[in-house]
């Protein structure tokens, strides 16, 4: 299993296999204040809700998510969908049986499908995988102090074309001011006004391109929140025992430091 994440990581560097044209050019990436960043971030469930929805009515066309389990989709700290919804959501998907040698539905025990290009990478680790080093000469500072990361870098593909396009090899490139040398083989998934959110929320590119990177950014990082809770209570602990640790040895060593010893 640890080979087969290994390799989809791998394979999410490239945001569309053979994707880009290896020119030079710096890519742009901005930043976006996500709810869930920082250590006291949280996933927006219902920003999580409508990147799902984004993700299936657009993106599953060509990427799957075949390491993300669909039960998790009804997990406290992610899209939270009630469990009737999730066995709804399955059973969109087919999946081949072995057992019965047919196809039958997917069930919340089932993962996400492949997508339907099987040149297209898997999205399942692309928000961690694409963390990158986005700063000055690739330093990382950006993503050390602003944050910017995964996220981040979805986000400013999904918006950073141009509308320029040039044919080279029997392939069309777009430009696009955030992929490593200006030219991807990805044409673009979203213009806005693609979906429909039940919620009523703004479906202008930059929303839709925001809410599915924070979707992804779940996919690949389901148990973040939970992390983060555990990492700042363990914090919270060592500095307590750091502290009376400190007090402690004071208050042994307190006498022993006071006495004057004769030569």
């Amino acid at each position: 299993m640890l080979k087969k994440l290994s390799i989809a990581a791998i394979a999410a560097l490239s945001l569309s296999a053979g994707g880009a044209i290896a020119a030079g050019g710096e890519s742009h990436i901005h930043d976006v204040d996500f709810s869930f960043e920082g250590p006291f971030g949280k996933f927006d469930q219902m920003q999580l809700q409508r990147g799902l929805q984004v993700y299936t009515e657009v993106c599953s066309a060509c990427h799957g998510m075949r390491y993300v389990p669909l039960r998790t989709l009804a997990d406290d700290g992610g899209p939270a969908l009630p469990e009737d919804q999730v066995r709804a959501y399955a059973a969109q998907f087919d999946i081949y049986d072995v057992e019965k040698d047919e196809d039958r539905p997917r069930t919340p025990a089932d993962f996400f499908p492949e997508g339907g290009d099987p040149n297209a990478p898997d999205l399942s680790l692309m928000a961690k995988a694409r963390a990158g080093f986005h700063g000055p000469e690739g330093t990382g500072l950006n993503q050390l102090f602003k944050g910017m990361g995964g996220p981040e870098y979805i986000v400013s593909i999904l918006t950073g074309y141009t509308g320029e396009e040039k044919e080279e090899a029997g392939t069309t490139f777009y430009a696009n001011t955030a992929f490593p040398g200006g030219w991807i083989a990805m044409a673009p998934p979203l213009y806005g006004e693609d979906v429909e959110f039940a919620d009523g929320h703004s479906n202008d590119l930059h929303h839709e391109a925001e809410d599915t990177a924070a979707f992804l950014m779940w996919a690949a990082e389901p148990k973040m929140m939970a992390r983060q809770k555990a990492g700042f209570v363990s914090v919270l602990m060592l500095t307590l025992l750091a502290s009376l640790l400190y007090l402690t040895n004071k208050k042994l060593w307190a006498p022993i430091k006071g006495k004057k010893f004769d030569g």
